[in-house]
């Protein structure tokens, strides 16, 4: 009975850290998005591509806030199978960066080194939660294995 209640467990934190995972991603895009329009700014590309370049900030610092929300649910369930605290202090690193990015990004939207910077933060967190989730797969399947044993 244990092993079904640990195995919900750890399918509930993998569809939460894939969740967070999809989030992270489509910031990704959004940074790499609006990178690319800077550097056309830069070279010149007027009023649009400031738009644009906005825009797409705009999208990312949403993606990144839904990610935020889903990395905190995906903190609460790693907690629930008792995840060893050094994977939830490297979440909470990307927490912290997630609430410096929201504060900064406002006053520095030109910025490209401050996009460049967001971009390679979410990169790392996109790496982080992925190993994660490799770990916690790893574990329900030997959860599988055992209950087909025993």
């Amino acid at each position: 009975m244990y092993r079904t209640g640990n195995q919900i467990e750890i399918q509930e934190a993998i569809t939460a850290g894939r969740q967070a995972l999809e989030a992270l991603e489509e910031a990704e895009d959004f940074l790499q998005s609006a990178r690319n329009i800077g550097i056309w700014d830069m070279l010149g590309g007027g009023l649009l591509a400031d738009i644009m370049k906005h825009s797409r900030l705009d999208k990312a610092t949403r993606c990144l806030e839904a990610a935020r929300e889903r990395l905190l649910h995906f903190q609460r369930e790693l907690k629930d199978i008792q995840v060893p605290m050094d994977i939830q202090m490297e979440i909470g690193t990307f927490l912290t960066f997630a609430d410096f990015f929201f504060d900064g990004i406002i006053a520095d939207w030109m910025v490209q080194n401050k996009i460049q910077e967001a971009r390679e933060q979410v990169e790392d967190g996109i790496i982080m939660v992925r190993t994660v989730l490799e770990d916690l797969e790893q574990m329900e399947h030997k959860i599988s294995i055992a209950e087909q044993e025993g």
